[in-house]
């Protein structure tokens, strides 16, 4: 069985290359196709992988402006050939989806339907993007959409990382979509080491992540916060930010382990389609403050809820500084409701290898259908 993995642009880790990493091992002959490359910013397990990208990729300075190729994305995914190929497996987010499968079995893990187009436009292209990049999406908006359903039909097999998004695949696509949740590493991570009094982020640095609202929240507060990230908003959002607020970029595994393992409680004030970065913080024995809304609301066990769980979070339901001020300040009274270990527990539920084993049980689960239908037909 020859396999083709297409995953939209390769150019950091975040939680869709974890995802990525698994399929990698999952199939490590498998061919790997993406729209920009940039091997330095990946792990060893996805460069030792034969990775095809695509001639978006060969543009000049397009690994720091590709998003502005937005519109371009489905005539350079549909360029791959994957004439050879008995199963394609697409790891989504953008357009990895509307590959030409050809006669090949066409499984998409979806990371989440097109955001920019869909549920987080306004969110990407509303007000506060510059006039030429807003008034360009309004003519490309319609088109991409019509690109994505019509696209949707090229898939044989969905498969969500969450409820939230099967039910969001439902909604644009009328298609049922299996769940399968998304890995957490628990060997990265550890519980202990020294205590620090500072909450945590780690984030892209982009609109939908909200991070205004943690730091205008933050500089009410007068408590220290750390924000791990880059993106296109870093500097408004540092010109905005009180001396409390320290930005650190990207870290290391090792330094980022560390910062989980010592922080207070991780701050996460947006709406996730999923969201690893939760699992990560319990996973290193600390509770989430979180908006919630989205894929939190899967993985997280809310203080006060109704779950016979012990609790690993506590959830503010509106978006707005007042509200996660009183978060906080909640969360600071009832800090020790939360136990380290019973946080590590919670997350070991979304551990790799259970990931692994069920990606594998549904490939081949699927495979077997795809082998033997057609013949009884």
């Amino acid at each position: 069985m020859r396999v083709a993995i297409i995953h939209d642009w390769l150019v950091e880790m975040r939680g869709g290359e974890k995802c990525l990493e698994s399929f990698c091992e999952l199939f490590p002959d498998a061919d790997l196709f993406t729209l920009v490359y940039a091997p330095e910013r990946v792990s060893s397990v996805i460069r030792s992988m034969k990775v095809h990208p695509s001639a978006f990729d060969r543009l000049p300075g397009v690994r720091r402006f590709y998003r502005y190729g937005l519109p371009l994305f489905p005539r350079f995914i549909e360029s791959f050939d994957l004439r050879d190929y008995d199963l394609v497996l697409s790891s989504s987010h953008c357009v990895a989806k509307g590959v030409l499968p050809h006669r090949a079995l066409h499984i998409s893990y979806v990371h989440a339907p097109m955001r920019y187009i869909w549920d987080h436009y306004e969110s990407y292209f509303g007000s506060g993007t510059a006039l030429p990049t807003r008034s360009a999406m309004r003519l490309c908006r319609p088109y991409l959409q019509r690109w994505d359903t019509a696209a949707s039909g090229r898939v044989d097999c969905f498969v969500a990382n969450s409820k939230n998004i099967a039910s969001k695949i439902q909604k644009l696509y009328g298609r049922k979509a299996a769940v399968i949740y998304p890995p957490v590493d628990l060997d990265k991570f550890h519980v202990g080491g020294e205590q620090n009094p500072f909450y945590l982020i780690v984030s892209a640095l982009v609109p939908y992540k909200r991070i205004d609202l943690a730091i205008a929240a933050f500089n009410a507060l007068g408590m220290p916060l750390k924000i791990v990230g880059e993106g296109p908003l870093r500097r408004r959002l540092e010109k905005m930010a009180g001396a409390q607020v320290e930005f650190l970029g990207w870290v290391g595994d090792e330094a980022l382990a560390q910062l989980y393992a010592s922080c207070r409680a991780l701050i996460f004030p947006g709406e996730e389609d999923f969201g690893i970065v939760p699992l990560e913080a319990q996973a290193s024995g600390k509770p989430v403050i979180a908006y919630g809304a989205g894929g939190v609301l899967e993985t997280v066990i809310p203080l006060n809820g109704d779950s016979s769980e012990a609790p690993t979070g506590v959830f503010f339901y509106q978006q707005t500084v007042e509200a996660l001020v009183e978060t906080v300040r909640l969360f600071e009274r009832q800090s020790g409701c939360f136990d380290a270990q019973q946080l590590r527990r919670h997350a070991a539920k979304f551990s790799r290898p259970k990931f692994k084993a069920a990606v594998r049980a549904f490939v081949e689960e699927k495979w077997l259908e795809y082998q033997v239908l057609p013949r009884l037909a």
